[in-house]
């Protein structure tokens, strides 16, 4: 009887568990209009964080340090994206010429695979049609998708700003706001949480940009190295779509690949700029991303392609640069909450978690071992 009441009650708890996380998914998905800016803006408000503390503690009151922090970011963003856009308006004075090599290159190939695989050129030509109308197809209903929401993106521009200021002017209020939230849980506990939460979010978003910003520079050493022009676009572009993890440097080695083949006589150049992009990804998935990002947000990579699958499936590209910050926080959460910790092991990475039991055990046995070192004596005098 009592067996049957527990089974009865757990299956109750997953049911309603289950529920919530369905009502939670629908909510973030039909109020993704207000949710996207709140959550971009989290994460700059904790980026500019150190600049408004310190400008604080230098005696400045806390709406200037707000203000120029934040200003600070924008000016960066401004201009990269102002980089960026010059040197393309430059790339596309010589499209033209480009397009004319593009086209030749495309004859010639299309002639040397009719010649290998004994097939006739109009056959391959309809073939190559019927797949270029379908990507034209896919391209243009994302085109028409982008366009449609630029409204949507436009406003959500000028909205992460405004809600950054108003996370980082109202920060003591907002954390009054979760003590009161879990006023039952002791509040250095939730105190605690908070600050590892900050602390997540923090080293993984400055760990990325650090990521990025070494990659950038060993893709333009390559790519001046090989000989091609704009190395510094380039290499800069190719480190930024790491937003995109995993995918993000094989995508950027497109784009120099087909300029190369285009501007440059031989079609090895192109090679071996793939070439030297694939040695820049396996550097940095296996030496520069676990020694500057992973020992810092342990998440394992399965729960993180995971993350990376359902933030895009609920927000779109948005979800795509949200998915592993948000996990990280997730999995802060998890280990907080003793009913939840079981989630928080299985995103983690089992390897770190393993080491920092193995060390706070460590910890614990050193002190028992100084404890028992110490004579009665003089545990009797220090009392």
């Amino acid at each position: 009887m009592n067996k049957n009441i527990q089974i009865n009650k757990l299956s109750f708890n997953l049911a309603t568990s289950l529920l919530a996380l369905v009502l939670i998914v629908l909510i973030l998905y039909f109020t993704q209009t207000i949710v996207l800016p709140i959550l971009f803006s989290i994460i700059l408000a904790v980026m500019v964080y150190p600049i408004a503390n310190l400008l604080e503690k230098i005696k400045f009151n806390r709406t200037f340090s707000t203000i120029f922090s934040l200003l600070i970011a924008m000016l960066v963003f401004s201009a990269i994206s102002y980089l960026i856009v010059n040197q393309v308006i430059d790339i596309s004075k010589d499209a033209a010429t480009i397009t004319v090599k593009l086209e030749k290159l495309f004859n010639e190939s299309l002639k040397w695979v009719t010649k290998t695989f004994q097939i006739s050129e109009n056959e391959l030509a309809n073939k190559a049609l019927k797949e270029l109308e379908s990507a034209m197809a896919t391209i243009s209903k994302y085109a028409m998708t982008f366009f449609s929401s630029f409204g949507s993106i436009l406003t959500s521009g000028i909205l992460v700003p405004i809600f950054a200021f108003f996370f980082l002017y109202y920060r003591d209020f907002f954390k009054t706001f979760f003590l009161k939230v879990f006023k039952s849980t002791p509040q250095d506990k939730v105190e605690d949480t908070l600050s590892k939460m900050y602390d997540a979010l923090q080293n993984y978003m400055v760990g990325q940009l650090t990521v990025m910003a070494i990659v950038a520079v060993l893709n333009t050493i390559g790519l001046y190295l090989i000989g091609l022009e704009y190395a510094w676009f380039f290499g800069v572009l190719a480190s930024l779509l790491m937003i995109l993890p995993y995918v993000g440097i094989a995508i950027g080695s497109i784009f120099p690949a087909i300029f190369a083949l285009a501007t440059m006589d031989s079609p090895y150049y192109a090679l071996g700029i793939i070439g030297w992009f694939q040695v820049v990804q396996f550097l940095e998935g296996n030496f520069i991303t676990p020694n500057i990002v992973g020992g810092k947000v342990s998440l394992n990579p399965m729960a993180s392609m995971i993350a990376i699958i359902l933030g895009g499936m609920l927000f779109g590209f948005a979800g795509f640069i949200l998915a592993l910050p948000i996990a990280a926080l997730l999995k802060v959460v998890f280990d907080s909450i003793p009913q939840l910790e079981a989630f928080g092991y299985l995103l983690g990475d089992p390897e770190i978690d393993n080491t920092k039991q193995e060390n706070q055990t460590k910890a614990l046995e050193n002190e028992e071992e100084i404890e028992e070192e110490i004579p009665d004596e003089q545990k009797e005098e220090s009392i």
